[in-house]
């Protein structure tokens, strides 16, 4: 065969790598935000946790027939103690569970993270060693 269809042979599949390399690398990059807003979520929800942990602390304080507030847009709107506690108690529960769903959700990211970087890793292996057959890289 003719020198040249020899050299196109390499060339086919060392750009079929690049283009698989590259498709890895975008995957991978979107886990990576993924992740980013994972860790967002997380310390928005701490906040809220906290937040909700200290006005479940205040209305514990507070007598039985205590006068209770609560914002609704820009009014003051008078509620009752027991159902202000109500409430705060099912938003603890319910930001607890958000905490545990997001804290599976991140580890399922990381170990997804952690298979890209290994496949990525080969991937540039590969790519690497086809650019020096091709003669490309030495």
């Amino acid at each position: 065969p003719p020198p040249n269809k020899m050299a196109k042979a390499p060339m086919i599949s060392l750009k079929e790598k690049e283009k698989v390399l590259q498709e890895e690398i975008e995957k991978f990059r979107s886990i990576q935000k993924d992740i980013q807003k994972s860790v967002q979520t997380r310390k928005q929800l701490d906040a809220q946790l906290n937040e909700n942990k200290t006005v479940k602390e205040e209305l514990d304080i507070l007598e039985d027939d205590a006068i209770v507030y609560k914002l609704i847009g820009p009014v003051l709107v008078k509620q009752e103690l027991s159902e202000a506690k109500q409430t705060v108690h099912k938003r603890l529960e319910y930001i607890s569970k958000e905490l545990e769903r997001n804290d599976a959700t991140y580890k399922e990211l990381e170990k997804k993270q952690e298979t890209f970087a290994e496949r990525l890793s080969k991937l540039q292996q590969d790519y690497q060693q086809a650019m020096v057959k091709a003669g490309i890289v030495r």
